[in-house]
């Protein structure tokens, strides 16, 4: 028997010669009809007479309507299921749902505990079901459920977690001794991958939700999201057998929403859970979670692989100004380069290549910040620094000194790795009539390691220290070797040291936090220390070579740096060739290229003010160019629906990507003024589109964009965008081909957002960088590269043209002038 059609619109009273169904509703019972649903009815209305017309007895709001891919129906997506003639089914409410998983949760029976979490994590990235499961304590449950399980029924409960913290409420209680039993499943390396992975991504988020990076927009969209679903507050429940400790500094009051944890909290709790073990964790040995995380890098298991990378990232990215050079210790004791730097030569996928490229952008931001902290000598990492330094050496222990009227003896003592010597304000350094001479000796000017270290700050001791430790005989060797010559004729090694860091900052354009200019990966740039090492060997041996005096140190130090720009000139070279080139690269090839480098370039630009405002100019043409990026995002452009093509590695785990060919093939995308969220329409041909977002009814939520990767998806059977020559328009039945100037937008939430193909280049490049840029501070594309390089050269160039206008003489060296002799002056105003 057919079943008859049900019509819901409003004029179903109004006689009509036929009636034309748009969608098949099916029933829990298993009945199916075909119903005419108008579409600018509400749900509700639309359950209402469905319930009306096939006779169900129970009140039509403990229905509701899903797709056959069980998405739910409401009032923004209704129209679009109508206009594919989607399948609906007629299904219990979410209400319903959340009051029978709730009921399930608290039972704790282990077959219907699994079925409730197995339908958790689908449900609670609904708005409907996730206001009615928090309202009735729903996170308190789950905290409680995660706190006494494992296994497979763990896995599920943490998964069910991470999609509810992909909403921007909902989780603004979770306790600390919640994160710690997180940090616990993470620092048990014998944990399953599927326990592991979603574990990884909520702290993640827990170190994101921070109000330093919260807006106002979001802030108010958190508080009125927490007022709707205001339930149980796990503040005051016990997670795991534990009452909830109060908060901390680092954890902000709920009236900030979710963005009260953060960096600070998430890494104290991190040091307390080492704490806790025998022997603690003092900062003498690496923090076990950090140290699980680095080796599961190395995991068989790709995605596992790239949220670790994405947790590491994160924290790179969110440190604070009191606890990034603790990160940083921690980070490098476990020798975090070397990990990444395995994996990307294991793993070649574009998710890895996009995280790497942040990876390396986040520590050029840290040596950065290290190169221009100053060291402190009262700190126990510079003072065990300068004990390492000292004692690779192996010099004569000086004597003991007696405190002067320079050295008061109620100051407090710095441990020199030989003795007490002096207060921790460095006045030893610079005692007038010292004759101890304790660092001139490793080839210093003077004592006064703060002067000497003013221009590469903790990024120049660390790599004096990676030296002295990395190669000990060798440091000593050419410590003694240069004290046993003449002192005219000694090089000094520790000033050497501290010129090839300088150098080095130089070639890879250290000039601020965030503002990475490499397009590509940079693995010599991950293994600074070693390259140091190499270019600091070649210094000494060009030294010797040409029987170089101390008048000769900027002669060599020039050479050393055409040298460096030589050796590092392609990053994917062997490392035995940038080895050859610092090693056994002959002084009479070098000298000679460096001086054809003389005659192509001005010694105008080499010196050290114009070095300055070529590294100011870098950062204003950044932003600049960030903020064209951007623009181009919010003016909006065409883009062809692209087909995900067949993928290999990570990207096959891929969840929920569609194979079908896409009915509007084109797609135009617009970023609102916002910049949260991506308005869009598709359609069957390019039409005009008017400005504001009036012609965009459908929109993706820019806060659930996890990366941007390229190369993804195919071009559509006969569609031709601009760029492409009519020899090269797939046709049908043509094997899918990923295109160049494809990219998609990952989620959070698993899956792809958007597989878009740009008409050409220009568009390819203006939104994949405006998307990173979006995200984070670095981009990917050799065109912005060149861009922001370019822009500064001209602004250099007319910043100079206007100095030599005025016959201004530029001093190689800026000298700063001598120190008032009394406080009896005042400053002259100038008109």
């Amino acid at each position: 028997m057919k079943p008859a059609a049900i019509n819901t619109s409003s004029a179903a009273l109004q006689p009509k010669p036929s009636l034309v169904p748009t969608n098949s509703v099916s029933t829990k019972d298993g009945f199916s009809v075909r119903a005419r649903i108008d579409p600018t009815l509400p749900v509700a209305d639309v359950i209402r007479q469905l319930c009306s017309n096939l006779k169900v007895a129970d009140h039509p709001a403990l229905y509701a309507l899903r797709d056959e891919h069980d998405v739910l129906i409401t009032d923004t997506n209704l129209r679009k299921a109508i206009k594919d003639k989607v399948n609906l089914k007629l299904v219990n409410s979410p209400v319903v749902e959340a009051v029978d998983i709730m009921e399930k949760l608290s039972g704790r029976e282990d077959k219907s505990l699994k079925l409730a979490l197995f339908s958790l994590q689908k449900y609670i990235q609904e708005d409907q079901f996730a206001t009615e499961f928090l309202k009735r304590g729903g996170l308190a449950e789950l905290l409680n459920v995660i706190a006494v399980t494992h296994g497979n029924t763990l896995a599920y409960a943490l998964k069910a977690l991470q999609n509810l913290m992909s909403l921007d409420y909902g989780w603004s209680n979770i306790p600390p001794p919640f994160i710690s039993r997180l940090i616990e499943i993470l620092s048990n390396p014998s944990n399953l991958v599927n326990v592991c992975r979603p574990a990884t991504s909520i702290l993640k988020r827990l170190v994101e939700a921070d109000s330093r990076f919260a807006t106002e927009t979001d802030l108010a969209g958190a508080n009125k999201s927490a007022q709707s679903v205001a339930g149980p507050s796990t503040s005051k429940a016990s997670v795991g057998g534990k009452n909830p400790a109060a908060l901390k500094p680092g954890m902000k009051p709920p009236s900030e929403g979710v963005w009260n944890y953060g960096f600070d909290l998430v890494f104290d709790l991190m040091k307390a859970e080492d704490e806790g073990e025998p022997g603690g964790n003092k900062g003498e040995r690496p923090i076990k979670v950090l140290e699980t995380v680095v080796k599961r890098l190395s995991s068989g298991d790709s995605m596992m692989a790239m949220d670790s990378m994405l947790l590491i990232n994160s924290l790179l990215k969110n440190a604070t100004d009191t606890q990034w050079e603790e990160l940083a210790d921690q980070l490098e004791r476990l020798n975090v380069r070397k990990a990444v730097i395995r994996l990307t030569s294991l793993t070649t996928t574009e998710e890895l290549t996009s995280s790497t490229l942040e990876f390396q952008a986040n520590l050029m931001s840290f040596a950065y910040r290290r190169k221009n902290t100053p060291i402190d000598l009262s700190s126990p990492y510079v003072r065990n620094a300068l004990d390492t330094i000292w004692a690779a050496a192996k010099l004569p222990q000086p004597e003991a000194r007696t405190p002067t009227r320079h050295t008061p003896r109620s100051s407090p003592k710095v441990r020199t790795g030989l003795h007490d010597v002096g207060n921790g304000d460095g006045i030893l350094y610079e005692e007038p009539g010292s004759d101890q001479q304790l660092w001139v000796k490793l080839g210093f000017d003077s004592e006064n390691l703060r002067t000497e270290f003013a221009g590469v700050g903790l990024l120049g001791l660390d790599c004096l220290r990676a030296l002295a430790t990395a190669s000990a005989d060798y440091f000593q060797e050419i410590v003694l070797e240069q004290l046993s010559r003449p002192p005219e004729r000694r090089c000094p090694v520790a000033k050497a040291s501290n010129e090839i860091v300088e150098l080095l900052s130089e070639h890879y354009r250290l000039f601020a936090p965030g503002y990475s200019s490499a397009p590509s990966f940079q693995p010599y740039f991950l293994s600074f220390h070693r390259v140091h090492n190499l270019a600091l060997k070649f210094f000494l041996r060009v030294w010797d070579e040409i029987g170089a005096a101390a008048s000769d140190f900027s002669r060599v130090a020039a050479l050393a740096q055409s040298q460096i720009n030589y050796a590092l000139r392609d990053e994917t070279r062997a490392w035995h060739e940038v080895e050859h080139d610092f090693l056994e690269s002959e002084y009479r090839v070098v000298r000679e290229r460096q001086m054809r480098e003389l005659e192509q370039q001005d010694d105008l630009l080499n010196k050290p003010p114009v070095r300055t405002l070529r590294a100011k100019l870098y950062k204003d043409s950044f932003e600049f160019i960030r903020s064209q990026r951007i623009q181009c995002l919010t003016q909006g452009a065409w883009f062809v629906n692209g087909i995900p093509a067949p993928l290999t590695g990570a990207m096959s785990s891929r969840e929920s990507v569609s194979l079908k060919r896409h009915t509007r093939p084109w797609k135009f995308v617009r970023l609102d003024k916002s910049m949260r969220y991506l308005h869009f329409v598709d359609s069957v041909v390019k039409i005009p589109i008017r400005s504001g977002l009036e012609d965009l009814p459908e929109r993706i939520d820019a806060s659930l964009m996890l990366e941007v990767i390229t190369n993804t998806c195919a071009i559509p059977p006969n569609i031709h965008p601009g760029s492409m020559s009519p020899s090269d328009i797939p046709t049908t039945g043509s094997p899918l081909v990923a295109s160049p100037l494809s990219f998609s937008l990952l989620s959070t939430r698993g899956g792809s957002l958007a597989d878009l193909v740009a008409e050409n280049s220009t568009v390819f490049s203006d939104w994949i960088d405006g998307f990173n840029m979006l995200r984070g501070d670095h981009f990917t594309t050799k065109e912005t590269a060149d861009f922001v390089q370019s822009l500064t050269e001209i602004g250099l160039k007319i910043k100079l043209l206007d100095l030599s206008g005025e016959k201004v003489d530029i001093p190689d060296v800026l000298n700063p002038p001598p120190l008032p002799s009394t406080t009896d002056f005042f400053f002259a105003d100038y008109d």
